[in-house]
């Protein structure tokens, strides 16, 4: 069996590592009558399951990718993720002002992969 490409592991665990990144900052809100230190445990606990993808995807992906391209994926996963995060998991819309911020960071990343000559 060959091997996945090198773009499609670096996303998928970008992916993957930005939804427990997800829960693990902002799962806690709705849980506002937990300790805080609760929930601080909880959320490191969380994250240590971010770091463990987010790590192998960076090295697998650098080289491949620029470490500028590489943050500017995790950007943009980041704001998806939140995006379906905070309308399924908070229950609070995306508004207009939302995705025009949205669309200029699309537009950054447009920047950060164009081959200039």
């Amino acid at each position: 069996m060959p091997a996945l490409p090198i773009p499609v592991v670096t996303i998928g665990l970008l992916l993957a590592s930005n939804v427990f990144m997800t829960f693990a900052w902002y799962g806690h809100l709705k849980f506002k009558s937990a300790a805080l230190v609760t929930v601080i445990l909880v959320s490191w606990g969380i994250a240590f399951f971010e770091y463990s993808m987010m790590i192998p995807a960076n090295r697998i992906g650098h080289g491949y990718f620029s470490a500028a391209q590489l943050k500017t994926i995790q950007e943009v996963i980041t704001l998806s993720v939140f995006a379906v995060f905070s309308v399924f998991y908070l229950k609070e819309p995306l508004t207009w002002n939302h995705l025009v911020g949205f669309g200029f960071i699309a537009l950054g990343a447009f920047f950060i992969f164009h081959k200039w000559a």
